[in-house]
């Protein structure tokens, strides 16, 4: 049968197991072709499996777990020689999770056929492990580079046993793990890094962006014993686990490679950090030997789904305010002269200049440009380092999910009066198939000084009030916080079928926007949620009920005039896809008692974990159209 409705044509109980023991550091023959025979096995699998995500639209990453399979396939070999070990492959870079998923099927947990379900909706399989969620799955990852400090604490809690986890060139850059390495040192921790050192990350080779980053130099200077091997070598790589498994503390093997070793199309090369498209994988299926119609079968018959709805309001066409923001920056750019915008801009990047839209910068302004690794604490205090002149102006971008490790970078910025102007793509839960743990919805955490100091959080709806937004605030002064999705938005449109935010439209800072006006209550929205809340309103308007809608690209500051306004009609309804919890909805209703406004109050936002998959993210939560419309409705009766 065709897609996901085959059977798993690889068959994973061909892998052999086997027990090592580190007393003796030289495989045998044997030894070596089960090892062989179970790298190839699980390779080949996890490269089918992971091209399933390119099929259905969702992306994924195959080149880093393809890399670490003779990593786990030694692990699992320990682990069935003796207890000593702790039984779980903890990982540093989430976005690995492919081999999590392939140890639940080795163990049974879930069938092999449910592979081919990865990063689809509501499949469980997710793009990061989330401990609960997954069958087998044994923990939750978190974001790049923060398991290791949590190792330390399960190395602290099992003394008797070894404690692995894997790591890799990329996720090593984050501050955590240098804490991670001091901590370990200090207290002789029984903790084993695994380490891929491929020398590529999302945006490009650490060798060339970051120079003078050396893994293994850097731990050892932490004090770890640090062995380093090329990772192929199987015969080197075990001698070196070996090594760090009888050694007395805290070590680490070093594995350099290069990114998805003998993957035609995507070996070395950034795409390998990425999901292999499907025309390679089925190459590289075809070279191992596999029937070229079996994977053809399976991976040219799963398409991308979507969530079909006609969006009255808004334009059918969309574009990506993400990448708009780098676009709207280079507009203010091009009428200084280069030698006038290196003296007075610096925009650093965090390794996602591709995601969040500074690669049109790095491309047209590179005078202004700092490329950077995963560092995203140190390059946000550089922005603001660099805009501690009142005349400087600093730009930091990176995913608003990471928008919660650089609070208190963000307070020593502002207690510093520095200007900063931080774009944080990613925002909300919009088309997040890496799920949960990526989801961008505490940005009022940036609004954290006091009472007598100001910032600015702006959420543009569309690409034309992103453009607006950029123009009007990048040369205030002070902390200014923008917010984009990664899913495309529509333009809105007036009831008369121009566009909102086109020609005319000045944005004002603080002033919130009113689309239309209602007597029978308001809804008030921004960002991407904007048109979502817009088709609900026109809806309800044709049913004869009167609603307004509010724009509030200014998060965090109160617009006296329309607040009034809102507060004396009958009901107000916030919708958002930011924590219900911290979000716009949590505050407006304080507001509105404070000015003794009491009408009926109710606010929609992310209340739960996620599903995995794209557009089926926002139904989950609860914020489609029609549930606003049912929101709507229960509060104006």
């Amino acid at each position: 049968m065709p897609g996901t409705e085959s059977a798993f044509p690889i068959d994973l109980k061909k892998y052999r197991k086997l027990t090592l023991d580190p007393s003796k550091p030289q495989l045998t023959a044997e030894q070596k072709s089960t090892l062989l025979h179970n790298i190839q096995l699980l390779r080949d699998a996890l490269v089918l499996f992971t091209a399933t995500g390119a099929a259905r639209g969702v992306s994924g990453h195959t080149g880093g777990a393809y890399d670490t399979i003779p990593e786990v396939c030694i692990l699992l070999s320990l682990f069935e020689a003796s207890e000593k070990y702790l039984p779980i492959v903890f990982d540093e870079a989430g976005h690995r999770v492919a081999t999590q998923y392939l140890l639940a099927a080795l163990d049974g947990h879930i069938p092999p056929e449910h592979l081919l379900h990865y990063r689809e909706a509501n499949s469980k399989l997710p793009g990061h492990p989330e401990l609960g969620l997954t069958p087998g799955v044994k923990f939750s990852s978190g974001r790049l580079g923060h398991m290791w400090p949590m190792v330390n604490g399960v190395a602290l809690a099992n003394k008797e046993k070894v404690v692995f986890c894997l790591g890799s060139d990329g996720s090593q850059q984050e501050g955590n793990d240098a804490e991670a390495a001091r901590l370990a040192v200090a207290q002789n921790l029984n903790v084993k890094l695994l380490i891929d050192d491929n020398d590529v990350t999302i945006a490009g080779h650490p060798s060339q962006y970051l120079k003078g980053y050396d893994v293994s130099k850097t731990l050892e200077g932490h004090g770890l014993k640090v062995y380093t091997v090329q990772g192929e070598d199987i015969d080197a790589l075990w001698a070196a686990i070996a090594a760090v498994v009888t050694y007395d503390g805290p070590a680490a093997v070093v594995a350099k490679r290069l990114m998805a070793p003998g993957v035609a199309d995507i070996e070395g090369s950034t795409h390998g950090h990425d999901v292999i498209p499907v025309k390679s994988a089925i190459k590289y299926l075809t070279a191992r030997g596999y029937p070229t119609s079996t994977s053809e079968d399976i991976l040219n018959n799963i398409k991308p789904s979507s969530v079909p709805y006609l969006y009255v309001g808004s334009t059918k066409e969309v574009g990506a305010n993400r990448v708009v923001f780098g676009e709207a920056v280079n507009l203010v750019l091009d009428k200084l002269s280069k030698e006038e915008a290196a003296e007075k801009v610096m925009v650093i990047d965090s390794d996602l200049e591709g995601s969040t839209g500074l690669k049109v910068i790095h491309q047209k302004h590179p005078e202004v440009f700092v490329p950077s690794g995963i560092m995203e604490r140190g390059n946000f205090s550089t922005a603001a380092g660099f805009g501690f002149d009142a005349n400087k102006f600093g730009v930091f971008s990176t995913f608003s999910a990471f928008l919660e490790m650089v609070i208190s970078e963000v307070t020593m910025a502002r207690l510093n009066n520095c200007n900063v102007l931080s774009h944080f793509s990613h925002s909300g839960v919009d088309e997040m198939a890496d799920n949960t743990c990526h989801f961008g919805i505490n940005s009022f955490f940036a609004d954290n000084g006091l009472s007598d100091v100001q910032s600015w959080l702006y959420f543009p709806a569309d690409p034309l009030q992103m453009v607006a937004v950029i123009q009007r605030v990048f040369f205030e002064r002070g902390l200014r916080f923008v917010f984009s999705t990664r899913s495309k938005v529509p333009y809105i449109l007036k009831e008369d079928g121009t566009k909102f935010f086109g020609d005319g439209y000045e944005f004002v800072p603080g002033k919130d926007e009113t689309i239309v006006e209602g007597k029978a209550g308001y809804v008030v929205s921004f960002g991407e949620m904007l048109y979502r809340s817009w088709d609900a309103v026109l809806r309800c308007r044709r049913e004869g009920l009167d609603v307004g809608l509010i724009n509030k690209p200014t998060l965090n500051l109160v617009d006296e005039q329309t607040l009034r306004k809102i507060g004396s009609s009958p009901f107000v309804l916030v919708v958002e896809s930011l924590n219900q919890k911290t979000g716009l909805g949590s505050k407006m209703g304080t507001w509105l008692i404070e000015r003794q406004l009491t009408p009926k109050y109710g606010y929609m936002g992310t209340t739960k974990e996620g599903c995995g998959g794209l557009g089926e993210q926002i139904p989950y939560q609860n914020l489609d159209p029609q549930s606003i419309i049912l929101k709507i409705k229960q509060l104006s009766n």
